[in-house]
């Protein structure tokens, strides 16, 4: 065999060595090439594909209206990771991973186009499987904290007492109350939430407890309070620690003795209600200052349930991002492959004042601007893109390594330098940790978590 027969040989020997389907098109959209992986992952043999037209052969959903190859066809211009879903021939629909190019002849004329393409069905298994294990209701999370949080959940469900949740804003204070509601036997009843902090008195009264016609200039009939309506079921109070302390007598009267009056009334009602109250701020400092009261204040904190901020889970970061783009593409009918490893570095280091509420606003920002494929750098708000990011001294985010480091060097910390600990909560062998303590060259911490020093 000499000549072009040979060469066509050595081209078809090397696409099928490449673990990605491979396939080429001429000028009328005529598939030419077609290798091994490609086989495999549509399941159509080369001699099916070869001179059909490629729609024929992908079926894919962006065939008619959004084709990458026609794209790079059209512009010139190569497309690098986009994403999209194929219907192989046992009808399932697969997604993968494209990148393409053109293809010139010895002259630099265009004679067609080349696709490359991997299959991410495993990819997108261990995705859920990995959100499936780490996740509970619609919180995220594998981080000690949480992990424990989901642990004792259904524990605290399953009794009638007042819940006090603390956590700074944008930490998923609701998440949480609506978790203990939806585990608990009240969970047929009613969830009903009320920002005590979004209202004056006179009208949290009330929202709360109802008035009766005539109670005040345009009462005109009975209206039901939230205490009321959720009767039977669970009452959310958030932001409590902005409640006046006349409201504060009045809740602590309802919690005494599970009755309230309606504005304009002067009968007791009875209500079944469990109590759920969530603030941002430090009850406990707000008692000593004497904003509080304190008999109310021991009321609601039968329960006590402390929420850390993303700054003090960020090994949560990647599990919530993955979660964050799974329901950004389902609302958006997007198909975002994820983040890039730069884009994730950079939300690993950022500090995150607003908490998960910010990073799923960064997130939903993102989307506006990526068209597809993954999320870049470019596509992050400005104060987060490295060449305005005044946080570090370095313009450029950290590397995978750097990040590694980072939250090896933090969870020692966290754990007071115990390596067991620390290990499992990374989710690694303690020999493995130690390794990667000498190969990053991780300072030890002054204590080694036993109470001695190293």
């Amino acid at each position: 065999m000499s000549g072009p027969q040979a060469l066509r040989q050595r081209e078809v020997t090397i696409l099928d060595s490449i673990n990605e389907g491979v396939f080429t098109v001429d000028l009328d959209w005529r598939i030419t090439a077609f290798n091994k992986a490609a086989e495999r992952i549509i399941g159509v043999t080369r001699e099916q594909a070869i001179g059909k037209p490629c729609c024929d052969v992908f079926r894919t959903d962006i065939c008619e209206t959004n084709c990458a190859l026609r794209r790079t066809m059209n512009t010139g211009r190569p497309i690098v990771n986009g994403t999209a879903h194929i219907v192989n021939q046992q009808g399932q629909h697969v997604p993968i991973r494209i990148s393409t190019a053109l293809l010139l002849d010895d002259q630099g004329a265009v004679v067609g186009g080349v696709e490359t393409f991997q299959d991410l069905s495993q990819v997108e298994q261990l995705q859920k499987e990995l959100q499936a294990r780490y996740a509970f209701e619609d919180m995220i999370g594998r981080s000690p904290a949480m992990m424990r949080l989901f642990e004792i959940l259904p524990q605290i469900a399953g009794s009638t007492s007042t819940v006090l949740i603390e956590g700074p804003s944008g930490t998923g204070k609701e998440l949480v109350a609506r978790a203990i509601h939806n585990l608990s036997p009240r969970k047929r009843k009613r969830f009903v939430a009320v920002n005590c902090a979004a209202l004056p008195d006179t009208l949290l009264e009330s929202e709360l407890f109802g008035h009766k016609a005539g109670a005040f200039t345009d009462a005109k009939r009975d209206q039901p309070g939230r205490f009321s309506l959720a009767d039977g079921g669970t009452l959310f109070l958030d932001e409590i620690g902005d409640v006046s302390p006349a409201m504060q007598v009045r809740l602590l009267r309802v919690l005494q003795e599970r009755v309230i009056e309606p504005l304009g009334s002067v009968q007791a009602v009875p209500v079944d209600v469990r109590i759920l109250a969530a603030t941002n701020k430090d009850l406990a400092s707000l008692v000593q200052a004497g904003k509080f009261r304190e008999d109310l204040y021991y009321r609601i904190r039968v329960i006590h349930l402390k929420l850390p901020s993303l700054q003090q889970r960020r090994e949560d970061i990647p599990l919530l991002v993955n979660h964050l783009i799974t329901k950004f593409n389902h609302l958006q009918g997007k198909d975002i492959a994820g983040v890039s490893d730069e884009v994730l570095a950079r939300l690993m280091e950022h500090d995150y004042p607003g908490n998960i509420r910010e990073l799923e606003n960064i997130i939903e920002q993102a989307f506006v601007l990526c068209r597809g494929g993954f999320i870049e750098l470019n596509h992050l708000p400005p104060e987060l893109r490295p060449s305005l990011a005044a946080s570090r001294d370095e313009s450029r985010p950290m590397s995978l390594q750097a990040m590694e480091k980072f939250l090896i060097s933090e969870t020692l910390r966290r754990r007071k330098g115990n390596r067991k600990d620390a290990a499992a909560d990374l989710g690694i062998n303690v020999s493995t940790l130690y390794r990667k303590i000498k190969d990053l060259q991780i300072e030890s911490p002054e204590r080694d978590g036993r109470g001695r020093r190293r």
